[in-house]
């Protein structure tokens, strides 16, 4: 049995330990495990003519070479955003230029090279660990025949069809840490501080983050607000903490009402620019209505930085060694998940099948603007 493995998306703690527990799993069944590195881009990039030439697309991986990894967070396996199923033409490496027909938007879909280069490679099943991007071009293989385990990961715990995402425990505490050391600069000065976190869609992160941290408001990305409004309240959160500063968190997809996303640069293969400034414009539109000062931090790449906590060690590990006890039952097409505390599988194409969001009516409060969570029986452990 020879497995694939690559890490797609952006980098989150626990993709190393995920990447050592299927290693090490399958070297106990006496299986071979290649990683491909840069994500989709490894296979894209790499050509069956040329296999001596094309082994910088490649990590042999075993029981010595993962041994220290999930010390450390990332992924040594490197990872990227390329989607081959949606490719500017120009994009592609040099032996594929010309090779695939261009779609009216000049886009090629280049799913039979990914084929093509499995079968060359002897690869048996791939184990793909990422969002909805990587995932989603995951379920195609599946549907073209592909043998497939995919493993959720994303900081925004957003991947439809299961309750956690490896990342999401270490970017909530990574958030908590840094929110709560802003708070002695913002009360030194007596300012308003509008911490901005990533968050495109789902505003979980952000809403768990105040939570926890007990913030003064919190903008999620599914409730547009309403800047006087919000400011008013901010002014008079200043007012009732005796060391007269305030704190507001942003999910960086937030939008003020009638406003839209604040983007930047040019869009990623998935048709995505990125996302950030929400923060500093909630800041300046804060100081232009009541006079006060503020400081805008956002914290960007820290979120997922670092070794990845207890939680996510386990869930990475976990995630890691369902999938190969999956492999080893014949079964396939699929993508572990977490559902009621317990781990289980769900079919490969799940997470397009939905969206998962904020439960909005159930934890937020859209006049006072933070979490509303009084009530927390039954509920799941993250609140999701």
């Amino acid at each position: 049995m020879r497995i694939g493995i690559l890490t797609g998306g952006g980098d989150v703690p626990g993709l190393n330990p995920c990447i050592k527990a299927v290693t090490w799993r399958a070297g106990e069944r006496g299986w071979e495990v290649v990683g491909f590195r840069r994500g989709w881009q490894g296979p894209l990039h790499y050509n069956p003519d040329d296999p001596e030439g094309s082994e910088q697309q490649l990590m042999r991986l075993d029981h010595e070479s993962v041994r220290t990894i999930d010390r450390t967070g990332g992924t040594v396996l490197h990872t990227s955003r390329t989607n081959p199923r949606n490719m500017p033409e120009d994009a592609l490496p040099q032996f594929l230029k010309g090779r695939f027909k261009p779609d009216a938007n000049g886009m090629v879909d280049c799913t039979p090279h990914i084929l093509r280069v499995m079968e060359h490679l002897g690869i048996d099943v791939m184990v793909t660990i990422g969002g909805d991007g990587t995932l989603t071009f995951s379920a195609h293989l599946h549907r073209q025949g592909m043998k497939i385990i995919s493993i959720p990961k994303t900081m925004d715990n957003d991947v439809f069809g299961t309750d956690y995402c490896i990342g999401f425990s270490t970017a909530v505490s990574r958030s908590v840490e840094h929110i709560n050391s802003l708070r002695t600069s913002t009360g030194s000065h007596e300012r308003i501080a509008v911490v901005e976190l990533f968050g495109r869609n789902s505003g979980e992160t952000a809403l768990l983050s105040s939570y926890l941290a007990d913030v003064d408001r919190a903008l999620i990305a599914e409730v547009p607000f309403n800047i006087d409004r919000l400011s008013e309240m901010l002014v008079a959160d200043r007012a009732r903490n005796p060391a007269n500063y305030a704190m507001v968190v942003v999910s960086e997809g937030a939008k003020m009402e009638g406003g839209s996303l604040i983007e930047h640069g040019d869009a990623d293969d998935y048709g995505r620019r990125r996302l950030g400034g929400i923060g500093q414009l909630v800041g300046q539109e804060i100081t232009r209505t009541t006079g006060i000062d503020t400081i805008c931090q956002s914290l960007g790449y820290l979120m997922r930085a670092g070794a990845p906590d207890a939680l996510d060690q386990m869930v990475a590990k976990s995630c890691g060694t369902l999938a190969v006890q999956m492999i080893a039952d014949g079964k396939t097409g699929v993508m572990t998940a977490v559902r009621d505390g317990n781990y289980t599988t769900v079919p490969a194409d799940t997470c397009i099948t939905g969206k998962k969001r904020v439960d909005v009516a159930a934890f937020y409060d859209t006049d006072a603007y933070r979490p509303r969570i009084a009530h927390v029986r039954g509920k799941p452990m993250f609140l999701n």
